[in-house]
């Protein structure tokens, strides 16, 4: 698998994390809808997260008299959600020092294209002066 999609994945599984232990009590729909993925790759996110022992699931019943799950982050979950947290902030800084750097780069060839096209205008009209007055003289 690819970096990026290695990255993705990482990033998916850190903010099921971060939004379960927030509410442990969202529905997987909600939950699906909040993060923007689909309900069946939530589902297979939750398992997978249950298997290795991060989440564990509970269920009980709620005010409607339905059972619900809640899902809560065990110490292990705790501490990889910790970890992913490091790196997440670690990777989205790279990204932010890399467009700060970006902008400033364009920031800096809209100058000089300015510049340019301005010094252009000059001449021109400066041109288009002596033309003029040529004109007048005759």
């Amino acid at each position: 698998m690819s970096n990026r999609l290695l990255e993705d994945r990482e990033d998916q599984v850190f903010r099921v994390l971060r939004t379960l232990e927030k509410n442990p009590e969202t529905s997987q729909r909600a939950l699906s809808k909040e993060l923007n993925v689909s309900l069946g790759a939530l589902n297979y996110t939750l398992n997978a997260l249950i298997e290795k022992g991060l989440v564990k699931a509970k269920n009980f019943k709620n005010n409607e008299n339905r059972w619900t799950y809640a899902y809560i982050l065990t110490p292990k979950g705790i501490r990889e959600k910790t970890s992913l947290t490091v790196r997440f902030l670690s990777r989205k800084m790279r990204e932010y020092e890399a467009l700060q750097h970006e902008i400033e780069e364009l920031k800096r060839e809209t100058l000089a294209k300015d510049n340019a096209n301005v010094q252009l205008a000059i001449q021109s009209n400066a041109f288009n002066l002596d033309q003029a007055n040529e004109f007048s003289l005759k």
